[in-house]
């Protein structure tokens, strides 16, 4: 298996601190997606599109569009499963001493400084500060030089007084970040993402990464603080909650297509993971996109 470099190495064009993309296609299709680290602050923008998050050891998915920021170093996948019509995904990467070492520790841009240590953990940002801040975080590919700088200034001090926000990676568990225990991650992070609907087996997925049965579990917990058939499991069960949303099978289809065999297990995690019940989930889902 081609394993990608998981220290990404980001590179803004010459004579910019600030790295502005836009992807209008599928990133996990196009292979792009991996777990990866880099000490860059990242601002994404999905303005149409569906697909997981998983930052940290924060598991999730996400309908129509997202607001996200992610502190330096913490480890992420790629986001974006596929793009409704028209949508696209915005990224803006830059170092938190972009401006400067102390810029950021003047009391004018205390808030903003508040923000990036709120980024360490990963933050979710709701509609309204969506509908303001997207179209800003756009018009960046546009600028260049001190028009850029200023925007992104602006755009970071309308996310740094957001009152509402929501902090994924919660119990803040650090993961190992060096590059070859990254690239161990990203074997096994693709492998579950390729096999969760089937029975994935402890000495199979060891084998992928050449170690014992004992060695691998032991460091799986270490690396995400998880063991790995939680992991599995959640990861069935965020499938599980696309499925609920996107198509009419019924609950008892979408417990065996999100690769769970027995029913009363499914409703028990699904449960566990999401608060209520698969059922439940469904109807308030569906009332809220309406």
């Amino acid at each position: 298996m081609n394993i990608k470099p998981t220290y990404e190495k980001i590179s803004p064009s010459f004579g910019s601190s600030i790295l502005v993309k836009q992807h209008s296609k599928s990133v996990t299709n196009s292979g792009a997606a991996f777990w990866h680290f880099h000490p860059e602050i990242e601002l994404v923008y999905v303005n149409k599109g569906k697909g997981k998050r998983h930052i940290g050891n924060h598991l999730s998915y996400f309908n129509n569009s997202q607001l996200i920021l992610i502190g330096s170093n913490l480890p992420h996948y790629g986001f974006t499963d596929r793009f409704t019509s028209s949508g696209t995904e915005t990224i803006v990467q830059f170092k938190s001493d972009f401006l400067g070492e102390r810029f950021f520790s003047v009391p004018e841009m205390y808030t903003i400084s508040l923000l990036f240590d709120r980024a360490k953990k990963g933050v979710l940002f709701p509609p309204e500060t969506k509908k303001i801040v997207g179209p800003k975080i756009e018009s960046l590919l546009e600028m260049e030089g001190f028009n850029r700088v200023a925007k992104l200034l602006e755009i970071l001090n309308d996310l740094s007084v957001a009152e509402e926000y929501t902090l994924l990676n919660v119990d803040g568990f650090a993961f190992e970040t060096e590059p070859q225990d990254s690239a161990k991650i990203d074997i096994i992070f693709k492998h579950i993402n390729n096999n969760f609907q089937n029975h994935i087996t402890l000495d199979e997925i060891a084998e992928k990464v050449s170690m014992t049965v004992p060695a691998f579990c032991r460091y799986f917990k270490k690396a995400t603080g998880k063991t790995f058939t939680k992991l599995v499991n959640e990861y069935r069960v965020v499938h599980a909650t696309k499925l609920l949303l996107e198509s009419h099978s019924s609950i008892t289809d979408v417990c065996y297509e999100s690769g769970f065999n027995n029913f009363s297990h499914f409703n028990k995690l699904f449960k566990e993971i999401t608060g209520k019940s698969a059922s439940k989930y469904r109807s308030e889902m569906k009332l809220i996109i309406q």
